[in-house]
C-alpha cells in the first residue's frame, strides 16, 4: 500500500514536459522514434488535461469544504436559536403558570369582578401560548427545510467524491498499462 502511495506521488510529480522530453536509450531494432514520440505526445496531453481536472476538483472540494463549514455555523446558530426559544417558552409557561395560581388565590378571595378579570387575563396568556406555538412550529418546518438543504448539499458532495474516485480509478488504469 505504502510503494503504491509512493508511486503515486512519483507519478504526480511528473509534468506533461517530462513526458515530452523523456528520452529512450537506441538499441539495434529498437522502438520507432516518430512512434514512440507521439504516443509521449498523446500521453503528455492526457496527462496534462487529468492534472487540470484533478486541481479544478481539488478547488472545487475546497469550496464545498469551506461552503459546508459556513452551513454548519448557521446550523449551530438555528440549534442555539431553538435552544433559546424553547427555554422563553418554558419561562413563559412557567410565568403563566405563576400567573394563574395568583390569578386563582386572588380570585378566591376577591369578589365576582376580579374574579372575570383573571379569567379574561387567563384567556390571553392561552392565546399567547397558542401563538408561541404557532411560531415554534414555523422554527422547527424552516429548520427542517435548512437540515433538508445541507444534506442534499452533502449528497452532491458525496457525488462529486465519487466522480473524484472513478477519475483515479482511470488515472490508475492508465499508469498501469504503460
Amino acid at each position: 500500500m505504502k510503494e503504491t502511495f509512493e508511486r503515486q506521488v512519483k507519478i504526480m510529480k511528473t509534468t506533461p514536459l517530462d513526458i515530452r522530453q523523456k528520452q529512450f536509450k537506441k538499441r539495434f531494432r529498437g522502438f520507432d522514434r516518430k512512434e514512440v514520440d507521439v504516443f509521449l505526445e498523446q500521453m503528455s496531453d492526457v496527462f496534462e488535461a487529468l492534472q487540470n481536472k484533478n486541481e479544478e476538483l481539488v478547488e472545487e472540494i475546497r469550496r464545498l469544504n469551506i461552503e459546508g463549514h459556513g452551513y454548519r455555523e448557521r446550523e449551530e446558530t438555528f440549534k442555539r436559536a431553538m435552544l433559546n426559544s424553547q427555554k422563553v417558552l418554558e419561562q413563559m409557561k412557567e410565568n403563566a403558570q405563576k400567573s394563574a395560581e395568583v390569578i386563582i388565590a386572588d380570585a378566591e378571595v376577591k369578589a365576582e369582578k376580579i374574579l372575570n378579570r383573571a379569567h379574561n387575563r387567563l384567556s390571553q396568556l392561552h392565546e399567547d401560548i397558542a401563538e408561541l406555538k404557532r411560531q415554534r412550529m414555523q422554527i422547527e418546518v424552516q429548520i427542517s427545510s435548512i437540515i433538508e438543504a445541507h444534506t442534499k448539499l452533502l449528497e452532491i458532495g458525496k457525488e462529486g467524491m465519487r466522480a473524484m474516485d472513478e477519475e483515479d480509478s482511470k488515472i490508475k488504469l492508465l499508469n498501469q498499462s504503460k
